[in-house]
């Protein structure tokens, strides 16, 4: 089959691989039908991720077809139409019970697939513990609608979650991205009071404001964040400020943003450390939650999507078939032609996917 491999840092290639098999009793086989690309991948490219193992198969973003469930697996069978998540997870373990899934403490637990094992930039995936690592995408929802369901917008739904969100508040999403998008998405359904978004891309600002995901679009270059949030709050701030940028001071716009004894939730990943200036913040008494997203509301999150209440698949700006995926990258990586999200269908030939 084709897959993409992470070779070494720098390098991806396009590669024949062995079609995977059951190997352990909760293992699934899944005939992916779409794909895309992630900035993680981005990250693992450029050696920021140090567990990504070279000569991985990467891609962690993917729906497909149940082709052969091990004799462990309960909840599927061949045929069954399926979001894959991001992480792995025994369900278990002293994490997963708690439902801190990312760390689960399974050797292939938390993010393996993509990182540390084979992931679903391919024509085929194997899934470990499968009766959690799947999830059934509901006959009204398309692949397009569910393929960003395991990863970012899991993300997205999970910043929002742990950011205690309550009706009226203010909340501030710093980036306009696909995470900040998914990000914006889900807080709405918290029914705050104002929804801001900050990006220093117009463009994405345009997009942001077309589609009514934000009350208000700040581009930093031009105006104080910090000032229009105290304009708009009577000085106090952002209730919630989400950080999904990752920008070289987004971070330290994201605490100052904040008002006091307001919450402050990274969700974006750096490529470099992050000073956390505690003289500068004291007194201000800011509750800071970060990390990597735990993936656990897969089912919820496809129910909301058949209900028609979050759709992702304005996101989704250019699509590929697998053979052209190294094509794909490039646009991606370098944000060519207007880029957002790509849609990659390894079973299609080039014809079919520019339908």
């Amino acid at each position: 089959m084709k897959a993409v491999v992470y070779k070494e840092k720098g390098v991806f290639s396009l590669e024949e691989r062995e079609v995977p098999v059951i190997k352990d009793p909760g293992d699934a086989v899944v005939r992916v039908t779409l794909c895309s690309i992630c900035s993680s991948d981005i990250h693992i490219k450029h050696g920021s991720v140090p567990r990504a193992a070279e000569g991985v198969i990467v891609g962690h973003e993917m729906v497909g077809e149940v082709m052969e469930a091990g004799p462990g697996v309960k909840k599927f069978r061949a045929g069954d139409r399926v979001s894959v998540n991001v992480e792995t997870f025994c369900g278990e373990c002293f994490f997963c019970r708690k439902g801190f899934v990312n760390n689960c403490a399974d050797e292939q637990g938390g993010w393996a697939l993509g990182c540390r094992i084979d992931g679903g930039q391919a024509e085929y995936v194997r899934v470990p513990f499968a009766d959690n690592g799947l999830n059934l995408i509901p006959e009204n929802v398309s692949d397009e609608q569910a393929l960003f369901t395991g990863d970012i917008l899991s993300t997205g739904y999970w910043a929002a979650q742990i950011s205690e969100i309550h009706k009226g508040d203010t909340v501030l999403v710093l980036g306009a991205g696909p995470a900040g998008l998914c990000t914006l998405m889900c807080a709405a359904l918290y029914e705050p009071g104002a929804v801001v978004c900050a990006d220093i891309s117009e463009e994405r600002l345009e997009f942001v404001k077309s589609r009514g995901l934000a009350d208000r679009v700040i581009n930093p270059g031009k105006e104080d964040v910090e000032e229009v949030l105290k304009e708009m709050t009577e000085g106090r701030g952002a209730d919630v400020v989400i950080e999904a940028a990752g920008g070289t001071d987004t971070f330290q716009l994201a605490w100052k943003a904040a008002r006091p004894n307001g919450i402050v939730c990274i969700v974006a990943l750096y490529e470099e450390a992050q000073a956390l200036p505690l003289p500068d913040m004291y007194g201000k008494n800011l509750t800071f939650k970060t990390g990597g997203v735990d993936a656990n509301a897969c089912d919820d999150i496809l129910a909301l999507i058949a209900e028609g209440r979050i759709d992702t698949t304005c996101m989704i700006t250019h699509r590929f078939s697998l053979d052209e995926i190294m094509e794909a990258y490039d646009i991606f990586e370098n944000k060519r032609d207007h880029v957002m999200k790509i849609a990659v269908a390894p079973f299609q030939t080039e014809s079919a996917v520019r339908k």
